[in-house]
């Protein structure tokens, strides 16, 4: 079982390739295959066969997907990527942690 350090919902920058730079939600994760799905970053041509009498076939653009370690979640307080920390609080319970200097704020 593969751990991936973002979640679904997350936002998160793209630390290399054609889409270096951009910021996106993560719409889907794989931890599986360690990759993930971004809205509106990586976007691929699909050609789309139809199924179905009357169903309209083409070309559809479609999100693709890029491996987890090409993206770096973004803090939502101070706005700028960080890796992330783990504490546990006194409940048991895990949080993530930015690690930026001054912020540390909890997510």
């Amino acid at each position: 079982m593969s751990k991936v350090h973002v979640r679904t919902g997350d936002t998160v920058v793209v630390l290399s390739g054609k889409n270096k730079g951009q910021q996106g939600k993560v719409v889907a994760v794989s931890p599986k295959e360690g990759k993930v799905i971004v809205e509106d970053i990586n976007k691929v041509k699909k050609h789309v066969k139809p199924r179905q009498m009357g169903q309209q076939g083409g070309i559809i653009e479609a999100e693709g997907a890029l491996y987890a370690s090409k993206v770096q979640v973004v803090c939502p307080k101070c706005g700028k990527p960080t890796r992330i920390a783990h504490k546990i609080l006194e409940n048991g319970s895990k949080v993530r942690v930015c690690k930026n200097e001054g912020c540390g704020e909890e997510f």
